[in-house]
């Protein structure tokens, strides 16, 4: 697999952009939160239109909640132009993957999400190139299926079989149809790990099997380092955030608390298997959302991977769980979370 890392929101957009303009046949964007208000320093509404008149086939699918701020006039413009515009809408179910496919060769994965407000974050985005693609198309062709697309063209990608037996493979992971891949990788990997086990997410409140897991690595003396950010975009994920670290931290296991928000979703064992995607460490993302992300054993990028993690690490502080102090709104988030969560 021939790949490329983009570590921020904005180098992630530069690059998907660059992709977009040197399109010549077909761009397919699978988003989970897709925005209109970063035309003026990355048009993609802009480029999208303008491609599709130069006579590309441009479908976008995004999900209705995820990308519920997006101006009814910027998706007319987008449909006039030729572009097939879809939400995919389901009550419980939202696809959280973010997919761009350009023609049919090149793919962007990862957690970046297209909005203003995520502008100035550290995330991580894969550009591949390779037969991965491929199965990007048939992924992406499942999601456009579901959400009522009717092209031909792009259906017949959902015909296509793939072997998993590769270096690199795709991870989809589809509560809606009973497919729970994500929890089947981290057991596996997590199982397995003999040295060291690196996680990296914005949210985290893991389901009990994952943090039994993380405990029995500690007991096989495996080096288990968690980073989250300091300050989320969510106030109240903050506080179950430090819960969690508070309560797993006597285990052996150690939380660093990233100064500047980071969305990036990173798996990384031994140092030389990583999983790279838009899954969180939550309920949601294991038994509710769409997710997708690359699962490898490519010691190249296991090292970029190991490289990133370091630098985000000098930029961090350890968290002491002797500075977490119970408030009433804790109380309350946990007594609520008592009752949603079974229902998850």
């Amino acid at each position: 697999m021939k790949y490329k890392l983009y570590s921020t929101s904005l180098k992630a957009w530069g690059a998907m952009l660059k992709a977009i303009e040197e399109a010549e046949k077909s761009i397919y964007l699978e988003m989970y939160i897709f925005l209109d208000d970063t035309s003026a320093s990355h048009d993609f509404i802009g480029k999208l239109i303008q491609k599709a008149k130069a006579g590309a086939r441009v479908v976008i699918v995004v999900d209705s909640y995820g990308s519920s701020k997006i101006k009814k006039e910027s998706i007319k413009s987008l449909r006039e132009a030729g572009v097939e515009f879809i939400f995919f809408s389901n009550w419980l179910r939202h696809i959280h993957r973010k997919i761009l496919i350009v023609d049919e060769k090149t793919a962007f994965i990862g957690g970046v999400n297209i909005g203003k407000s995520y502008a100035q974050w550290n995330d991580l985005q894969l550009k591949v190139k390779g037969k991965i693609v491929k199965a990007l198309l048939k992924s992406f062709a499942y999601t456009y299926e579901i959400s009522g697309g009717k092209n031909i063209k792009i259906l017949k990608f959902r015909a296509k079989s793939f072997s998993k037996k590769f270096r690199t493979w795709l991870m989809e992971h589809w509560p809606k149809k009973n497919m729970y891949a994500l929890k089947e990788i981290y057991i596996e990997k997590i199982s397995q790990a003999k040295k060291s086990i690196q996680i990296v997410s914005p949210y985290f409140s893991p389901p009990r099997w994952l943090i039994a897991l993380l405990d029995e690595a500690v007991k096989r003396n495996v080096s288990v380092e968690i980073f989250l950010p300091k300050n989320t975009d969510w106030p109240l994920i903050d506080r179950v955030n430090l819960r969690y670290m508070s309560n797993l931290c006597p285990l052996g296991i150690k939380f660093f608390l990233l100064n500047r928000m980071n969305h990036a979703k990173i798996l990384l064992i031994d140092g030389e298997e990583s999983f790279i995607g838009s899954p969180n460490i939550d309920l949601l993302s294991f038994n509710i959302l769409a997710e997708a992300g690359i699962f490898s054993k490519q010691k190249k990028l296991a090292l970029e991977l190991k490289k990133i993690i370091s630098l985000w690490k000098k930029n961090s502080a350890e968290f002491k769980p002797s500075k977490f102090k119970m408030r009433l709104v804790d109380y309350i988030i946990f007594i609520l979370a008592k009752i949603i969560l079974p229902l998850l």
